[in-house]
């Protein structure tokens, strides 16, 4: 009897994550893409978000490099001591801190590797001081000035980012134009959906030259609106993972996209095309269950007309596309 009970549990599980794959004639973006996804019933809903077109925009935002896995040190959390709840929210746990509901727009720049960072690192330094410093570590100080990152608007690596805040520091900036701190980002915000009130993005974005000033008026001098981070370092495993956003906030990761994620809209999102696009970095801001399907809830930046609001869910605890394989994080110097 226990292994016929074994056998169906079995058998159960298998067919909920089952890769159900679609064909790769299918073109990425299109409205077959859309329909194929949607009846195939699975975990998450397409839609619209990118014109047909739009596909080498879309690879060129896909700038996370995965060369550098493993350069950080890990870190281990004795979990003995640690409760970890089914559903977590960064949001919802540290409601005084509004950068952690910020969702920001790369726009037509390989920099999800800068952002998913200097996001995480704001969160972190608004965390770590119990709501007290509330900054937006500056995305345009990071991709610029970064040389040992990558190659900027064409992809880096998000452990370097990381590093790089703890050897340089870096600056605060807010979004594209705006006066929010030393560094805001230069390049324009742009329309990562079929309608909106946005220009069209045109893939065309080149890395900003690097700067050690602050914009003209602001009260600070670069060197003294610099944060630095403490120390950086990964993360392996769900339950580390788990533990390191409870104590300390949202944390960076990066994934494969497949052909179908730019059409994501809502649900747990599983991969069910076998077409690589590139890699993503993004911010993980905790998980939780949706129908049974256990999710990790991450913040994108292809602004809040993407997806759902700026946000998707991912399929937990089986690394999905990789998104358990690169965790980075680390602690601020306050």
């Amino acid at each position: 009897m226990k292994l016929v009970v074994c056998f169906l549990l079995s058998f159960v599980f298998s067919v909920a994550y089952s890769k159900l794959t679609i064909s790769r004639h299918v073109r990425p973006l299109s409205n077959e893409m859309v329909n194929a996804i949607n009846n195939l019933h699975t975990t998450w809903k397409a839609g619209k978000n990118f014109d047909e077109s739009e596909l080498k925009l879309v690879k060129k935002m896909l700038g996370a490099k995965k060369s550098h896995r493993r350069l950080l040190p890990r870190l281990q959390h004795d979990l003995s001591s640690i409760q970890i709840p089914d559903e977590f929210d960064a949001r919802k746990n540290w409601p005084d801190c509004p950068s952690i509901s910020l969702i920001r727009d790369q726009g037509s720049c390989g920099s999800c590797w800068a952002f998913g960072a200097v996001e995480a690192i704001s969160d972190r330094i608004c965390i770590a001081s119990k709501s007290s410093v509330k900054v937006d570590i500056s995305a345009e100080n990071l991709l610029a000035c970064c040389d040992s990152c990558g190659s900027g608007c064409n992809g880096g690596y998000p452990s370097a980012a990381w590093q790089y805040w703890v050897q340089s520091g870096l600056v605060t900036g807010g979004l594209y134009n705006s006066n929010d701190g030393c560094q805001p980002y230069s390049i324009p915000a742009c329309e990562h959906h079929i309608i909106g009130p946005r220009p069209n993005c045109t893939g065309e974005g080149d890395t900003p030259q690097c700067s050690h000033e602050c914009r003209s008026g602001y009260p600070k001098s670069y060197d003294d609106d610099k944060y630095y981070g403490k120390r950086a370092y990964s993360v392996s495993g769900v339950k580390q993972i788990q533990a390191e956003i409870m104590k300390h906030g949202p944390v960076e990761a990066d994934f494969t996209v497949y052909s179908d994620f730019p059409s994501y809209k809502s649900g747990v999102y599983q991969a069910h095309s076998s077409q690589e696009l590139g890699g993503h970095a993004i911010r993980i801001l905790g998980w939780g269950e949706e129908n049974g399907t256990p999710y990790w809830l991450i913040a994108n930046s292809w602004n809040n007309d993407w997806g759902d609001k700026g946000y998707f869910k991912i399929l937990r605890g089986s690394d999905e596309c990789g998104i358990e394989d690169d965790i980075n994080a680390g602690l601020p110097k306050l």
